[in-house]
């Protein structure tokens, strides 16, 4: 790895996120210093500021992906990352989130019960060592007009609020303490790395 690309991303987890409103930046965030603090090197990075090389991916302990859903899909920047990680020689341990409103459910956040996550993981191509799925935000006064109709009319169908005055943080704070706990529990991130 360059020098430019060791300032960039030290050795240890790399936390990416892709995002449109926020709230993937502010779980990836948390997730990122809560890794420091449990003395694991790591910093969040907007994947809308570029991508990692493959050789910045390949000398990462873990990739941590949080990847906001929007209209039915993850944003694209999260899946370039994905294809780009799968095109590796050598991956690194992955951990995947993704933050979608269908989370708002407590019985819709494991691969086995949330449709997005699942195809996060499917696409991945590789197990990951941690995946989970994040209820997102819901706020409606920021949303555009044709957004808000789309996001409102989703919600209809889904049970949601459909008042298009509400603001409402669905995000468990302790369940992204909790992802952040189990990755750091995976511990000396090096371990996790197979031999080329």
């Amino acid at each position: 790895m360059d020098d430019r690309a060791s300032k960039r991303f030290p050795q240890g987890a790399l936390v990416f996120y892709a995002t449109r409103d926020g709230q993937s930046r502010r779980i990836a965030t948390r997730v990122a210093d809560r890794l420091v603090a449990y003395g694991i090197a790591a910093a969040a990075h907007d994947l809308r500021d570029g991508l990692p090389t493959g050789a910045e991916l390949g000398d990462a302990a873990l990739v941590v992906l949080i990847a906001a859903v929007r209209y039915g899909r993850h944003l694209p920047e999260a899946m370039r990352l994905l294809a780009r990680y799968r095109n590796l020689s050598r991956r690194p341990p992955v951990a995947l989130a993704s933050v979608n409103l269908t989370a708002r459910k407590p019985d819709k956040r494991t691969p086995d019960n949330n449709p997005y996550l699942r195809k996060l993981i499917a696409y991945c191509g590789n197990k990951p060592v941690l995946a989970a799925a994040f209820a997102g935000r819901l706020d409606y006064p920021r949303y555009r007009w044709l957004d808000r109709q789309i996001i409102r009319g989703i919600m209809l169908l889904t049970g949601g609020p459909t008042d298009t005055r509400t603001c409402v943080v669905y995000t468990s704070w302790d369940a992204v303490d909790e992802f952040a706990m189990r990755l750091a529990d995976l511990n000396s991130l090096e371990r996790l790395i197979t031999p080329a």
